[in-house]
Parts: C-alpha cells; sequence; structure tokens
C-alpha cells in the first residue's frame, strides 16, 4: 500500500492496512492508526470508466440526505487533506470510508428476518431520495440493466457465436427464447410511463446491507451502480439472490428452491416502505421484477458461454451454460408460483388501501 495514499487522507504513512471482505469489483483494505478505523478501496476502472461520476453521486445523494433527512444514517467517504473525496496514482483511483463499528455484512441469507430487513433498508433508501433529482446523477455503467441490449447481444451470440455450443445448447435456447415477452413487456412499460425512474441501487445482494448485532440493518453500502432506474432492478436483484437457498453456482437443480416465505418477506420489507410511492402498474408487476433480473442473468450467462467466456471467464467447461441453466430453471420455479405469490402482494397491499 503506497504511503502516498494514507498521507493524502491525513493518516500515518505506517497506518495498518489488510485485506478485507470478498468483494469481486474493487480491491478493499481495512485501515487502522492513531485516528480511527477506516475502509480504502481502489476502483476497478476496467468496470467503472469514470470513477468520478460514482465519487459525484455519492457527495451529492450523501448531502442531499443530510439537509433533508438528517437521522437517516448514511455512510459518507472521507475527504483528503485538500478536500477531494478520490486520490489518484497513476492510473488508479482510491477512496476511503469510516469504518462503521459494531456492523457485520452477510453473504448468504440465512433467513427471512434477514430478508426483510435487506428489503426493507434498500425501500428505505429510495423512498427517501423521492424528491432528490434522480436525472443528475451520473450513469456509472451505461445500460447496465438494459434488458433490450442483453437480448440484442444474445442474440448476436447465437448467430454469430461458437456454433457449436449454440447446438448444443439447443433445449435451454429455446426455452429463454420463449420468455422474450419479458423484453417486450419491460420495453412497454419503461415507455409508456407506467414505471417511474427513481434514484435505484442497482445491487442489491444481501452482502451491500450492513447489520448490527441483532441482525437489524442500519446501513446499505456499495453504491457504486446508483443511477437512475426503475424499482425492478432493486426487487428483482434481491428475488434473483434471495429466493432460492442454492446460490447461481449450483449444478443440482433439485436445490434451487423457490421460498414463498423470503418472497413474502422481501415484499413485506420493501412495499412497507415504498407502497406510497409505487404507481399501480408497479405494484401489479412486482413479481414482473424478479422475472426481469432472473432472465436478464440467464441470456448474460448464455451469452457469454456462446461468445467463449469472454466476459465472465469460467472456472471449468460449460461454467457460464451451467449458471444459464441455473437461473432459467429459477425463473421457470417463479412462473409456475406466479399466481400464488401474486395473492401474497394482493394481501400486503390491502393493509395499506
Amino acid at each position: 500500500m503506497t504511503k502516498e495514499i494514507l498521507l493524502a487522507y491525513g493518516l500515518q504513512a505506517n497506518a495498518s492496512t489488510t485485506p478485507f471482505g470478498a468483494g469481486l469489483i474493487n480491491h478493499t483494505w481495512k485501515v487502522e492508526d492513531e485516528s480511527g478505523t477506516y475502509i480504502l478501496q481502489k476502483i476497478n476502472t476496467t468496470v467503472f470508466k469514470n470513477p468520478r461520476f460514482i465519487s459525484d453521486n455519492i457527495q451529492a445523494i450523501g448531502n442531499w440526505l443530510a439537509k433533508e433527512h438528517p437521522s437517516y444514517f448514511f455512510c459518507m467517504p472521507c475527504t483528503t487533506i485538500s478536500g477531494d473525496c478520490l486520490v489518484q496514482v497513476n492510473e488508479d483511483h482510491f477512496r476511503m470510508f469510516p469504518f462503521v463499528k459494531n456492523t457485520h455484512s452477510l453473504t448468504v441469507v440465512n433467513n427471512t428476518a434477514q430478508a426483510f430487513e435487506a428489503a426493507k433498508k434498500f425501500g428505505e433508501f429510495t423512498k427517501l431520495l423521492a424528491q432528490f433529482p434522480a436525472q443528475q446523477l451520473k450513469i456509472t455503467l451505461p445500460h447496465f440493466h438494459d434488458l433490450s441490449l442483453r437480448y440484442a447481444q444474445f442474440q448476436s451470440a447465437v448467430a454469430n457465436g461458437n456454433q457449436q455450443r449454440v447446438e448444443q445448447a439447443a433445449e435451454l435456447l429455446a426455452f429463454l427464447s420463449e420468455q422474450k415477452n419479458i423484453v417486450s413487456d419491460f420495453e412497454s412499460l419503461s415507455t409508456s410511463g407506467g414505471f417511474k425512474q427513481r434514484v435505484t441501487h442497482h445491487d442489491t445482494k444481501i452482502s451491500n446491507v450492513l447489520f448490527d448485532d441483532k441482525d437489524k440493518a442500519v446501513c446499505v453500502i456499495d453504491l457504486d451502480t446508483v443511477m437512475p432506474g426503475y424499482f425492478i432492478s432493486d426487487v428483482g436483484d434481491m428475488m434473483r439472490t434471495y429466493l432460492s437457498p442454492a446460490g447461481e453456482e449450483e449444478k443440482d437443480l433439485s436445490k434451487i428452491k423457490l421460498r414463498e416465505d423470503y418472497f413474502e418477506a422481501i415484499a413485506e420489507g420493501y412495499l412497507g416502505e415504498l407502497h406510497a410511492q409505487l404507481t399501480g402498474a408497479e405494484i401489479q408487476h412486482f413479481i414482473f421484477a424478479g422475472k426481469f433480473m432472473i432472465y436478464m442473468q440467464a441470456l448474460r450467462f448464455l451469452t457469454d458461454h456462446f461468445n467463449n467466456d469472454s466476459y465472465y471467464g469460467s472456472a471449468y467447461e460449460g461454467h457460464n451454460y451451467y449458471r444459464a441453466i441455473n437461473q432459467a430453471h429459477l425463473l421457470n420455479l417463479l412462473n409456475e408460483k406466479e399466481q400464488k405469490l401474486g395473492f401474497i402482494v394482493s394481501n400486503i397491499m390491502k393493509r395499506y388501501y
């Protein structure tokens, strides 16, 4: 760790720095010196081409929340001696946050209470920023959740990718092609005004919430992907990553389940915060959020398989193919239970209307 970065933040050059967390995008360290404990990150500029956009967004949101909702806990980045939030060393960009004491993060959702807490905290984040001018936020990842683009990339991979792999994946390819109505619905809802653009986190996996020792959610973190977006990104990502006890790496399809009680926990937590702000179309398409995200990820995995694993890479032959099968199976389970899950949403909404 270069002393230059630590000194820029007013820390001791010999401050203790140790690798921290299990994040896959940015490099993270825990820094400790006499002044306190901090989290230092090197932003992955291969993924995030404009680190300054991330910094500007977080600053703008943090300043607005401090003014409009001063009791809300938002972890603001530390500033350097010169008053900046970023330190640039050659082509690398670093930022630092205070370490939030007496908190922990999770890698897996272990119970419905955790799912509820996370959904509630992500819903609160968007609710409190309802009056923030979302269109002023800078786009840190262009087309991140653009399903139309992902489907077009999928079609291109089918036509121009590894044809042996395309032929071998015929059954999966047929299933995903049959689900194209999800793309049509997304395009219709996003252009008709049925869906409203809001400040959206876009990466609502459980590891992006800090919990206290009683498993109560304290705050949301990892705000690099906060941009204008639709509620389906946040709700859908929670469904994709919370509903099944088995993650996207599982090859044994019998282990992939759709847990209705976890769905209810997500709906309870999120709708409890945002029920008054969601449009009628959004409430009617609450389950669609799960379809949207699961389908998009299945497309992306299979697209990469056809493109010889050029994006995600692979740990073994057919890795992305099996990931795509995993997500397609989860999507099929969601389709099968759609009516039952719809009753859950309706019953929750009856409490508010």
